[in-house]
């Protein structure tokens, strides 16, 4: 999951061998419309076959008969010779047998050409139903698409609210209000035998009309210096906006930081190997992900830490999240940023490496971005990974994720569970939200493709501002653009001040509400409500892949140098697992021998783990299992969960390089 999903996040792209992931293109369900000419070539194309092959099964006939005559004539000459009884009788019995042979081949022959006349005559009649059926689906979808235009013509009619008529109308649809993400243990509901893609109806939906800026003043506070009368300037200060990838400007202490440092633009390409899904995973169906040995080929050489820490990606939101001066506004980068985070997983299908018990992973970007960041791996059943990242820009984000997963056949399941936590130091806003499902489908037949589905709520516990966040899962029958994303951003009043709308693969847009009103109410009881906005401003727009991404497995900048070596980290980071570093390698056989090692060393320090649990049972002690190194679990002051959180000491003892508390899991 990079978001991941990670598959998040996770992810399996060698399932099937199916390659690159594509956009989500109706081929995809098998709903692929040919074109008429491609029709008929389709159909003339084994016609075209059949009477080749049958001409050549009428030159076998024709050699058949030839040889077959020759044979009886010289059958007959025999039976002429002076020959004892039996073998006349003999002779007598070949002759007919090369007759019945004959007269065998004559009659496959004919039925052959009977058959192909059939198939000729035939595939015209199914030329013309295909083309009938064409031009019905056509003229229906015109229908729909008239009718769908007069509808929104007489609710705007019907409001009669001014301005409405001249703008541009879209319909988008945003979370059920009041509803929040399921907490760990509560992703029942994902086990039911359902399909993901069909869209959610239950939500309320909303009208964005984009109103003429000459026409309407502001109300409300001004937004970071925007002058009053002239709402096309509403947008946040233009160094917010502006984009700070490439700042060097460390704002807590006013000096500039370090050049960043030069590293890895590419991997080897990823070797093509095929291994058959099917004779793996038969036996697999319900079970939980984490518990198939999978090999390698299955997977990228990136760990579920790493994916995790790809979260981090557009960092750049938060630094500009800092500098908002009202929270609604504040929210706007934080809702972007939620949605950032799943932008890589459109292509990346491939499962991470599930990370070893006590496995940590850490990215200290301090003196070039600003940020450092810790990964370990605190439980291993469930699989639970903590995370823990400061930033001198002003922010401070840490989460537990455990990631369940199911097989179904058809598609997979990634259910991330756990909230992640977001807190601004100077105005002590702080943020709690959570992950949406990500669905693999194709898992068997077909192009893997992912999709994310369902609703983030996020909150920020000291305002009370919330944003509702909706990710529409794909229907092919939606002529929505696919991934969709939208919401809206209210305050403690339930008061909307912000439209947010976009892709999750591509960019994310915010707009500014200046009158908002209640339309009309559809069939169903559902009332929308019309909102009445600025222009839209891009507040997150996705970096383009590298060059050459889709062989090396569609990784990002980021990606790309993640498990790049580096000195002094722990001896139990990530990029010093050998299993995974010879997969990167493209060394797989040697990878699968290594992974394979590493998962039975892990079970036997288990097993010993357990064996002394029982032991302390038995002597009536008390015994704590397994503690992490580097965090401590904790009620969260927010949520009440039991969460892993950082309690330091990581950062010292890399700079000491004292790692003497480190197991040795490798």
């Amino acid at each position: 999951m990079k978001g991941r999903g990670c598959w998040e996040t996770g992810s399996l792209r060698s399932f099937c061998n199916a390659g690159c992931l594509n956009k989500f293109h109706k081929d995809d369900s098998g709903d692929e419309e040919p074109a008429s000419q491609s029709d008929k070539s389709e159909l003339h194309g084994p016609l075209k076959t059949l009477s080749s092959k049958l001409e050549d099964l009428s030159t076998c006939n024709e050699l058949i008969a030839k040889h077959g005559a020759a044979l009886q004539r010289s059958l007959s000459e025999l039976e002429n010779l002076r020959l004892p009884a039996d073998s006349g009788e003999k002779i007598k019995a070949v002759n007919e047998r090369a007759t019945l042979f004959r007269i065998t081949s004559n009659a496959m022959i004919n039925a052959c050409r009977d058959f192909l006349d059939l198939a000729e005559s035939h595939s015209r009649k199914w030329q013309r139903l295909l083309q009938h059926e064409r031009e019905q689906r056509i003229r229906l979808e015109e229908t729909i698409e008239q009718l769908a235009k007069q509808h929104n013509s007489l609710e705007r009619a019907c409001r009669g609210a001014p301005g409405l008529a001249s703008g541009t109308a879209s319909i988008a649809s945003t979370a059920k209000a009041g509803s929040v993400q399921s907490a760990k243990g509560e992703a029942s509901d994902e086990d039911e035998e359902t399909e993901y893609f069909d869209a959610m109806e239950d939500a309320p939906a909303f009208i964005t009309v984009t109103a003429d800026p000459k026409h309407h003043r502001r109300s409300g506070s001004n937004l970071s210096g925007a002058s009053e009368g002239h709402p096309e300037d509403w947008n946040l200060e233009d160094s917010v906006f502006e984009s700070s990838n490439q700042s060097s400007y460390n704002e807590s202490t006013g000096k500039d930081l370090l050049p960043r440092k030069r590293r890895r633009t590419r991997i080897p390409d990823k070797p093509n190997y095929s291994l058959n899904l099917w004779s793996i995973m038969k036996n697999c169906i319900g079970k939980e992900l984490s518990k198939i040995p999978m090999p390698v080929n299955f997977n990228e050489p990136l760990s579920m830490l790493q994916r995790l820490t790809e979260d981090l990606e557009y960092h750049e939101l938060l630094d500009k999240a800092v500098k908002c001066e009202s929270s609604t506004e504040q929210m706007c980068f934080v809702a972007a940023f939620s949605v950032s985070s799943y932008s890589t997983t459109v292509h990346r299908t491939a499962k991470p490496f599930n990370p070893l018990l006590g496995e940590t992973f850490e990215l200290d970007r301090l003196e070039e971005l600003g940020f450092r960041s810790l990964c370990e791996q605190v439980s291993h059943h469930p699989p639970a990974a903590a995370h823990h990242v400061y930033s001198r820009r002003g922010w401070t984000l840490w989460q537990e994720i455990t990631i369940a997963s199911k097989f179904r056949g058809k598609y997979l399941s990634i259910m991330p569970l756990g909230a992640i936590h977001l807190e601004f130091h100077s105005s002590g806003n702080h943020y709690v939200w959570r992950k949406v499902t990500s669905t693999v489908h194709n898992i068997i037949v077909g192009k893997l493709w992912i999709d994310q589905s369902g609703e983030i709520e996020i909150v920020n516990h000291k305002s009370k501002d919330k944003c509702q966040l909706k990710f529409t899962p794909y229907s092919y029958f939606s002529r929505d653009v696919p991934r969709k994303v939208t919401g809206v951003v209210s305050d403690a009043d339930g008061k909307a001040h912000y439209v947010m709308s976009g892709t999750w693969d591509e960019k994310m847009e915010c707009s500014k509400i200046i009158h908002s009103s209640h339309g009309s109410t559809s069939t169903e009881g559902k009332q929308k409500t019309v909102y009445q906005t600025l222009s839209p401003k891009v507040l997150w727009r996705k970096y383009p892949l590298p060059e050459n991404a889709e062989n090396m497995y569609f990784f990002s900048e980021l990606a790309l140098t993640l498990n790049e070596p580096e000195e002094r980290v722990a001896p139990t980071d990530s990029r010093l697992r050998p299993d995974q570093r010879l997969m990167e390698s493209g060394r797989w056989d040697e990878a699968n021998v290594e992974k394979q090692r590493l998962e039975e060393k892990q079970r036997a320090v288990r097993r010993r783990r357990e064996a002394e649990a029982v032991e302390a049972l038995e002597e009536g002690k008390d015994y704590e299992g397994y503690t992490p190194l580097w965090f401590e679990r904790k009620a969260d002051a927010v949520t009440g969960e039991l969460i892993c959180v950082y309690k330091g000491g990581y950062w010292e003892a890399k700079d000491k390089q004292d790692w003497s508390v480190c197991p040795d899991i490798f």
